[in-house]
C-alpha cells in the first residue's frame, strides 16, 4: 500500500494514534454519558459556572462531582435539597432549569469524572 492512498487529513490522527500506543498509556472508551454531559455544562452551566468546574465560576460554584441530588433540587427546582449546607451562603440566584430534567444522568455522570476541588460537595 503506498503512503498516496492515504487521505491527508487521515495522517495526523494516524500519528497521534501511533505515538500514544508508544507512550504505553491507556486512550480511554469516551463515555457517551459523559459527552452529552459535557455538551450541556458547556452550553448551560458556563454562564454562571466555571468552564473548569472544579473552580469557582464568576456567580456559581465549582460543582465538580456535584451529588444527583443536589443537581436535581438545584437544577429543576432551584433550591437546595433538605440539609445541605450550600458552599456559597445566600447564594440562592439559580434560577430552575426544568428543560434539563432528561440531562441530569449525563450532568452527574461529567461531573462524577472530574477531580474535585477541596472540599466536600
Amino acid at each position: 500500500m503506498s503512503h498516496r492512498s492515504v487521505p491527508k487529513r487521515a495522517l495526523p490522527l494516524a500519528l497521534l494514534l501511533a505515538a500514544l500506543a508508544c507512550s504505553g498509556e491507556q486512550v480511554p472508551d469516551p463515555d457517551p454519558a459523559v459527552a452529552r454531559g459535557l455538551r450541556t455544562y458547556q452550553n448551560v452551566c458556563i454562564a454562571c459556572h466555571n468552564a473548569d468546574p472544579s473552580q469557582d465560576g464568576t456567580l456559581g460554584p465549582g460543582i465538580a462531582g456535584a451529588s444527583r441530588e443536589l443537581l436535581e433540587a438545584k437544577v429543576l427546582r432551584g433550591e437546595y435539597p433538605p440539609g445541605y449546607e450550600p458552599r456559597r451562603p445566600g447564594s440562592a440566584t439559580m434560577p430552575p432549569f426544568p428543560y434539563l430534567e432528561e440531562r441530569i444522568p449525563d450532568l452527574v455522570a461529567y461531573l462524577a469524572s472530574l477531580p474535585q476541588q477541596s472540599g466536600e460537595q
